[in-house]
């Protein structure tokens, strides 16, 4: 009987004959497209989340089973971007920017910029938004920011720039000068500006922080010296004013039942010259940590509407006018004695229901435990605008601390200051009391920022501006 053997690598090879195709592989992997480099600290849903992909797409297109054994350096195939090559990366998009100004700084055509963010609007662009651009490792400095104005030619512009229209042309990547709109900024071929491109020239920067449900938003503006600057946001008509540090500032309350999401913010302005100016740009507003709370047995009087109404009409009358002079420094004070603090009956934002209503209230301020009696001091310097007695708010106190910031202090026994009185921050203005809408004796201290009431401990813990 004759005996013969296989090679080893003839065996190898008969098997690899006899799988089916494709054995051997849990998925494939699609090795096309636009990539994007795992840096450290990323996770497979933050990935998804900046790039505007599902991650279930995510993982699908690049063979992953597990999410959890992405590693730095990996390439990682953006799905559905066909026909696009490159590394991709993100940038945070600043206030100041527009889809034109975004295309001329990352060197990508707005067509392009609109498709690898599956954009069906510009105004998708809010401030913050996480923008995928293909990534340039030799980025070139942007030109002199430059606004054309209402009857001005191209040619004009260029002349009083010491260019030529084609290079103004060029460098904004248009054709032709039909497509010059007046009052738009556009770049100069030469210079080196990084200030925000959609933005005036009189602007260096623009920053905005504290978008949040019941915070105080705060907007800062870089520029030349003399502008006139306003502006509104969430509805809500803001001023700036001049920092000691130079800053043009504005701060803004955000209302605690505004919805979360997008709202626009416009600057208007003129520079030092009287040449007027504006932009729009969208910001996105994320909601606060608020609970929900039942107070019974309230007097059904407090919650009258013919009551109610008024009351809040004038209430809201007072806190309107914005003064122009800053009466406070750092930050505000703790309104009650020191062994107080930390003892709060009820949290700002709460949303309340009374005698088992809907929650269509919220609560305006913090309030503070305390004994009938106990001493209230001023929050922060200011002027007194207001004292007496309220149906709901019992006896009150408001403070103007100037910039449209104002604070108030209710329920009291004992009002100890008198309308049109300057106060210095800690002075002793009243005692605690038990009057108005309560069910027992507090301070409710609030703080109000551009016509709307905010989280007042924001204001103990952080300085503004």
């Amino acid at each position: 009987m004759s005996r013969f053997w296989l090679k080893p690598v003839s065996i190898v090879v008969l098997l690899i004959l006899l799988l089916p195709a494709g054995a051997g592989k849990a998925q494939e992997a699609n090795t096309s497209g636009p990539v994007y480099i795992v840096q450290e600290g990323d996770y497979l849903s933050d990935i998804a989340y900046r790039f505007h992909v599902p991650q279930d797409d995510l993982a699908t297109a690049n063979g992953i089973t597990d999410p959890n054994q992405i590693r730095i350096g990996q390439p990682l195939v953006i799905p559905g971007l066909d026909g696009i090559q490159g590394v991709l990366t993100t940038e945070q998009v600043s206030l100041g920017e527009t889809l034109h100004s975004l295309s001329l700084r990352y060197h990508l055509s707005t067509e392009l910029l609109a498709r690898l963010n599956h954009l069906t609007s510009p105004n998708e662009l809010f401030v913050g938004y996480s923008l995928v651009i293909v990534q340039d490792d030799h980025p070139t400095a942007q030109g002199k920011r430059v606004a054309v104005g209402e009857g001005q030619s191209l040619l004009e512009l260029a002349v009083l720039n010491d260019t030529d229209p084609w290079a103004i042309l060029t460098a904004n990547q248009m054709d032709n000068s039909a497509s010059v709109i007046p009052g738009e900024v556009y770049r100069l071929a030469s210079g080196d500006d990084p200030g925000p491109g959609g933005l005036p020239p009189a602007i260096s920067s623009a920053e905005i922080a504290g978008l949040v449900q019941g915070q105080t938003a705060e907007i800062q503006v870089n520029g030349s010296t003399g502008l006139t600057l306003s502006g509104s946001l969430v509805d809500h008509a803001f001023s700036f004013f001049q920092s000691n540090t130079g800053h043009y500032v504005a701060l803004q309350g955000v209302h605690c039942l505004s919805e979360p999401g997008i709202y626009p913010i416009e600057l208007l302005g003129k520079d030092n010259n009287d040449d007027q100016f504006s932009f729009s740009q969208m910001v996105l507003v994320t909601a606060g940590d608020y609970y929900y709370e039942n107070i019974n047995n309230v007097d059904p009087i407090t919650l009258d509407p013919t009551i109610t109404g008024p009351e809040d009409q004038k209430w809201m009358q007072l806190f309107s006018p914005v003064s122009t002079d800053k009466l406070w420094e750092g930050n505000f004070t703790f309104p009650t004695e020191p062994a107080l603090i930390g003892y709060y009956s009820s949290w700002y934002g709460a949303r309340r229901s009374y005698n088992g209503s809907a929650y269509e209230y919220f609560h305006t301020g913090v309030d503070i435990m305390g004994q009938i009696g106990n001493p209230i001091y001023a929050a922060a310097a200011g002027v007194v605008v207001f004292t007496g007695p309220l149906t709901v708010r019992g006896n009150a106190t408001m403070i103007d601390h100037g910039w449209g910031v104002y604070t108030a202090y209710l329920h009291q026994s004992e009002i100890l200051v008198k309308v049109g009185e300057h106060v210095e921050q800690g002075q002793f203005i009243g005692r605690v009391g038990n009057t108005g809408r309560v069910e027992g004796p507090h301070l409710h201290f609030e703080v109000i920022v551009g016509g709307v009431q905010v989280e007042p401990l924001q204001w103990l813990d952080q300085e503004f501006p």
